[in-house]
């Protein structure tokens, strides 16, 4: 077990959706955390709103997802406008039927999903420590010692055995560790508003809407007639200190028929897109805005995060109460800047697309690009492929030195076994597991038991050969629910793998 010497296992640094998923997972893993925030008190505006299915699907492990979907909206469906007419609509309501048990997009506001995980934290006894920063912190082969000024401006050092950045763009994790954060600005500024609204466009769908100097996204909230509006602020009020809703285009808002009564919440912001040279530096590691910032397209950016906060927790916890040799670390970094780098291109492609006053760009946005899109929302094979990317159930660590076999690193395909039952709920154990699809042999079931490995086997059927499964083959699964190993039943090949991680189950 770790030295009781130490304060902590981990210092987590912000507590935002991504520090707060962290600092869970790792206590649900057995690792010691404390996790502080420069603020006061949690935010209460709205921030990001989608919470993708394979977030969900990782909060099912923690038994969360049925909080979040009771309490969040499912979006029926997204429409592209161009010009005042409306081109193109995807149907949501079975575009991901038969990839994950959440074939949908759901709208949950940040501020309530903060809230939600900071009581469930609370109910695993850790507190969230209000108005305290990290100042500065010294790493060593062994340990972390961070300096904390507390709420009342006194000193505090913090012996830690890890540290995680999760302190947002302006990360000081980032900063004292001198890792580059390379990328650069959008030129134009931009707003977001949660409205009381009216019109024929508050139906509980997405709405995109483009014209030639301005566009808007229109996304529904859970209270009825309430909804979050995102667009340009007009480029003569861009320089003014103070930016109202006066100062926002308004011609989409009027074509569309979208009478506002209330304005909740308006603030404004530039887009960036960065990417941090390196995610780790011996014990300390970046995750969410602290290592990556892009643009809000697709709805990318706090599921990101959490994806990071989840391929993190379950390795250091593994590392820290001695599951696994600490190599096990040193995929992080490359499993997560690839996913990064990537999002970061793609996201910033459409928004330049979707904004920039070119025009060659305002050709491509007006006239090319809609019938092309309203061709593709009608073909339901692109409509699921859509589905895989956006919903991020597509992610794959293939490159990962933890994968082996032809299907290493993917995520494990969701099959529904009927009767309310499917293949993921074994993975609210949060541990490692071999899965056979099939029958198993006499030797993996003796292997497995010996090593106190837990072994799952599902009568085999069709759905599963439509999923991509291997009939009767291996599939080590890991705490994230992503393969490690996929292989015939050679109990052989297992040991081995098990053995170069370091891998032990007691």
């Amino acid at each position: 077990m770790p030295s009781p010497a130490r304060d902590t296992d981990v210092l987590v640094v912000g507590a935002g959706p991504t520090g707060l998923v962290l600092a869970l997972w790792l206590t649900r893993r057995g690792a010691r955390v404390r996790i502080i925030d420069k603020l006061p008190a949690p935010a209460t505006t709205s921030r990001a709103l989608a919470v993708q299915a394979r977030t969900l699907e990782l909060y099912a492990q923690l038994g969360l997802a049925d909080a979040v979907v009771a309490r969040g909206r499912k979006a029926a469906g997204a429409n592209l406008w161009v010009a005042g007419r409306k081109v193109a609509r995807a149907p949501f309501g079975d575009i991901g039927a038969g990839v994950s048990p959440y074939p949908y997009a759901l709208i949950y506001p940040q501020d309530e999903h903060e809230r939600m995980l900071i009581d469930r934290l609370h109910a695993d006894g850790v507190e969230v420590e209000r108005s305290t920063e990290l100042s500065t912190f010294d790493s060593s082969a062994e340990s972390i010692r961070a300096r904390l000024r507390r709420p009342d401006g006194s000193s505090e050092t913090c012996d830690a055995t890890y540290i995680a950045g999760c302190d947002g763009a302006h990360s000081v994790v980032r900063q004292q560790l001198n890792i580059a954060f390379p990328g650069g600005t959008y030129e134009h500024v931009f707003y977001v508003a949660d409205v009381d609204a009216r019109g024929a466009v508050m139906n509980g769908e997405v709405h995109v809407a483009l014209d030639r100097n301005d566009f808007l996204a229109l996304f529904p909230l859970y209270d009825a007639g309430r909804a979050r509006l995102v667009g340009t602020v007009r480029s003569n009020a861009e320089s003014r200190r103070e930016i109202t809703w006066e100062d926002v285009g308004k011609q989409v808002i009027e074509w569309m028929r979208i009478d506002v009564d209330r304005v909740r919440w308006l603030s404004t912001y530039r887009v960036h897109h960065r990417v941090a040279d390196r995610f780790r530096a011996g014990r300390a590691f970046l995750l969410g805005d602290a290592a990556h910032i892009h643009s809000p397209v697709g709805g990318q950016g706090m599921n990101t995060g959490i994806g990071d906060a989840v391929n993190l927790a379950w390795k250091l916890a593994d590392v820290i109460v001695r599951r696994a040799g600490t190599a096990l670390l040193d995929s992080y970094e490359p499993e997560r800047i690839a996913f990064a780098r990537r999002l970061v291109n793609t996201t910033d492609r459409a928004f330049v697309a979707v904004t920039s006053d070119s025009t060659l760009a305002r050709l491509i946005r007006l006239k090319i690009a809609p019938p092309l899109i309203a061709q593709l929302f009608a073909i339901p094979r692109l409509r699921r492929l859509m589905f895989r990317i956006v919903s991020q159930t597509a992610i794959t660590y293939r490159e990962s030195e933890l994968s082996e076999g032809p299907d290493g690193g993917d995520r494990l395909p969701w099959v529904d076994l009927g009767d309310g039952g499917d293949n993921f709920a074994p993975l609210s154990s949060l541990d490692w597991q071999v899965h056979v699809y099939g029958t198993a042999t006499a030797d993996l079931r003796e292997l497995c038991a010996r090593r106190a490995l837990p072994i799952h086997e599902f009568a085999w059927s069709a759905a599963m050969r439509r999923q991509g499964i291997a009939r009767d083959a291996l599939y080590l699964v890991r705490p994230d629910g992503h393969i490690g190993l996929s292989t015939a039943q050679t109990a052989e090949r297992l040991a081995a793998y098990l053995d170069r991680w370091h891998l032990r189950f007691v």
